[in-house]
């Protein structure tokens, strides 16, 4: 039997589902599970997404979002531990690993119904029953369409469910101009069309919709944080947590920056270092045949895809900078060599 045919078989009647991705939701972790939880309540399942951090305001507008459980250990650990424990099917989206959704892993690992893992992430851990994994895929909201769609049920994709849809799609892809942007995902994008979704809402509402703050704080980065390395074809920013404090810096504030570094004409690879205080969260972003992935993974205990990788350092931030800077000469062969491609995916 294949995967889709266990999968159509374990939703032919309701069951109590659970829907989670990964820390620091982005567009297409959010977009990806509450469009797939807006399907499986038409179907007439129990739905309850829960993601493992907060998420930036403006992806609040995405239907279902009000009943969202952003789990806190200090505040609700017991509701979300009987969620899951409770939960026939388990829906993991847009994340490779367990540990990518924190305390949340462990209780997901150890729950006894079945899990569904649909990812676009290199290196998938195998922990989930079925499997709908595709790194080839420009994001996770393409993949649950595709799983909607061979379910037998597109018709039941309507505009609130297809703009969630979009906009995982529409920013994994940068506005579909990255090289993951094939020509299955113009078809999605028509049938999204098709289901009456407005793009340009969609658009506005994710790029149109920052504070104040927001701006100045990007004008600061791009003026006094901003480092070329012309010897290695590499850039790359560096915020420490008083930073992020003198800008009140608000969750979905640094996303995206990393992606100005990159835009550097000439530029190969760019990382942006953000002090988090708990530990620096890393961005990595590289264009051509240079992997961001292999370089997080080997050295900052990451990985992602090909051309967008996220990693994590435990020491501080000067001490973390000291340990990149230090590992440039050891590729700068690769990166004074790399050809120069299309601007990376967005992870």
């Amino acid at each position: 039997m294949s995967q889709i045919a266990e999968l159509k078989e374990l939703l032919a009647q309701p069951r109590q589902v659970f829907i989670t991705t990964h820390h620091k939701p982005d567009a297409d972790a959010l977009g990806s599970s509450l469009g797939l939880a807006g399907y499986l309540r038409k179907k007439g399942h129990q739905v309850t997404v829960v993601t493992p951090s907060d998420y930036p305001d403006f992806l609040a507008w995405m239907p279902g979002n009000d009943e969202v459980v952003v789990y806190d250990p200090r505040r609700n650990d017991a509701r979300v531990r009987q969620l899951i424990a409770e939960a026939e099917v388990l829906f993991c989206l847009d994340f490779s690993c367990l540990s990518r959704i924190n305390e949340l892993g462990e209780y997901v690992r150890a729950a006894q119904g079945t899990k569904v893992l649909i990812d676009h992430h290199q290196e998938p851990e195998d922990f989930a029953q079925l499997d709908f994994s595709n790194p080839k895929a420009a994001a996770a909201s393409e993949l649950v369409f595709e799983v909607i769609r061979d379910l037998g049920d597109q018709d039941l994709i309507d505009a609130g469910i297809g703009e969630c849809l979009y906009a995982g799609i529409m920013t994994d892809t940068g506005s579909f101009r990255h090289p993951s942007t094939s020509r299955n995902v113009h078809l999605i994008i028509a049938e999204l069309l098709s289901a009456g979704i407005n793009t340009s809402e969609v658009h506005r509402r994710i790029y149109d919709s920052h504070s104040e703050e927001r701006l100045r704080f990007l004008g600061f980065v791009l003026k006094d944080k901003l480092t070329v390395l012309r010897e290695y074809n590499t850039a790359y920013i560096a915020i420490t947590a008083a930073e992020l404090r003198q800008y009140h810096s608000k969750t979905g504030d640094t996303e995206g920056l990393v992606n100005f570094a990159l835009s550097i004409e000439g530029i190969v690879f760019a990382a942006i270092f953000i002090d988090r205080t708990q530990a620096v969260k890393i961005s990595f972003r590289s264009v051509g045949d240079f992997s961001a992935s292999e370089f997080s993974r080997r050295h900052f205990s990451g990985g992602g895809h090909h051309n967008a990788a996220g990693g994590i350092s435990h020491e501080p931030l000067p001490a973390t900078l000291d340990r990149f800077l230090e590992l440039l000469p050891d590729y700068q062969v690769q990166l004074l060599g790399a050809p120069l491609a299309s601007p990376a995916p967005v992870a």
